[in-house]
């Protein structure tokens, strides 16, 4: 399984991101007919990542998002145990640069034994995640 994080969504989707050359490679590996391998996300990530696309993109770029890439990815939801594993996550850290999305993002990830995350964010590989070699060389 992938876990694919808000930041490689909005990456597909806005041709100016600075990885959305890297992402969509990626993007069109995963997606490969030879590729075998799962695509999961969280609810609270697809919260997230429908309003930065709303925001910066439009309606339009949250359809797109909604029709064309939605359909190919399962979510599973935050539980209650998730949310406030999460929540001290981000209490106990100090940081301001940690969200509630992504705490509960690793949560969800070590419930469900995901090791890899098709993500820009480099909190991931903090957290002991393997983040897809094509944007891992992206520093981002």
């Amino acid at each position: 399984m992938i876990f694919i994080d808000t930041s490689a969504f909005y990456a597909i989707l806005d041709r100016d991101d600075r990885a959305h050359a890297r992402v969509r490679v990626t993007w069109a590996t995963v997606l490969s007919p030879a590729s075998t391998t799962a695509l999961i996300t969280s609810n609270y990530v697809l919260v997230e990542s429908f309003a930065l696309i709303q925001a910066r993109l439009g309606v339009s770029a949250v359809r797109e998002f909604n029709d064309a890439i939605l359909p190919v990815v399962v979510c599973r939801w935050v539980t209650e145990q998730d949310h406030a594993a999460a929540v001290n996550a981000v209490l106990t850290s100090g940081r301001r640069d940690l969200s509630l999305v992504d705490c509960s993002s690793f949560q969800v990830m070590r419930r469900l034994g995901v090791h890899r995350a098709f993500a820009i964010n480099q909190h991931f590989r903090e957290q002991g995640f393997d983040l897809l070699p094509e944007i891992a060389a992206e520093g981002g």
